[in-house]
């Protein structure tokens, strides 16, 4: 237990809670004690505490969620939208171990926004597959990934350790991102199980074409990350 510095409570409070947050105890997305433990424990008023709470606040060190308590902000990955895009090599630029599970893999009727970026007809069958992505264990993406049914690439999901090698098992050697576009919405229940994020918190969504070296598209993705634990990076 830190020993608070000198100065105003409120000051030595935030002093010992953001030298704790830096030594990693509590970690990242850890919930902090309740108002009246910390009150108790520097033997102060509630009200002090809430000062201490709201600096760190605004430092960005906490998150404050209205009806559940306080909580250690994430780490933040930066998500570079570029023309090639590997789950893995994102997760590993950021000294993490990705790791995945496959929601749903199915041969589905194409819908209207996935047939026009596939350049299908209506109702066309398209292979699906679904992904919650993770980085150390944390949930970090949650991804459909739709495919034109190329031969052998059904097979090859199954099989395969990851998109790029379940492609190039179906003929397509390398492919590329032609277009991304960004929306944010909130998570629906069963979205916001599986990322591990409140209901309030808001989504990035991308929905990306990816095209191989011919320019034919060969995968229409809707991908969701939680924010803030992910924000999307746009280089030239």
């Amino acid at each position: 237990m830190s020993a608070p510095a000198p100065g105003p409570h409120w000051q030595r409070i935030a002093a010992a809670l953001r030298a704790e947050i830096a030594a990693g105890l509590p970690p990242p997305a850890a919930r902090l004690p309740a108002e009246a433990a910390l009150a108790a424990r520097f033997a102060v008023h509630r009200h002090t505490v809430r000062q201490a709470l709201g600096a760190l606040a605004a430092e960005g060190l906490i998150e404050i969620r209205r009806g559940s308590g306080s909580f250690v902000a994430e780490d933040v990955l930066d998500y570079v939208i570029g023309r090639r895009a590997r789950f893995s090599e994102w997760v590993r630029r950021h000294n993490r171990e990705p790791s995945g599970r496959v929601l749903r893999r199915d041969e589905v009727a194409a819908e209207p926004a996935v047939a026009r970026a596939l350049g299908l007809a209506e109702g066309a069958k398209v292979i699906l597959l679904e992904r919650l992505g993770l980085a150390d264990g944390r949930p970090v993406s949650l991804t459909a990934h739709y495919f034109p049914p190329l031969p052998g690439l059904e097979a090859a999901l199954a099989t395969a350790e990851g998109i790029s090698a379940a492609l190039a098992a179906a003929g397509i050697a390398d492919y590329r991102r032609l277009s991304t576009r960004v929306g944010a919405r909130l998570p629906l229940a069963e979205e916001a199980r599986l990322l591990r994020i409140p209901r309030t918190r808001p989504l990035l969504t991308a929905e990306n074409v990816n095209v191989d070296a011919a320019g034919r598209v060969v995968e229409y993705g809707l991908a969701r990350y939680p924010s803030p634990r992910v924000q999307l990076v746009f280089e030239p």
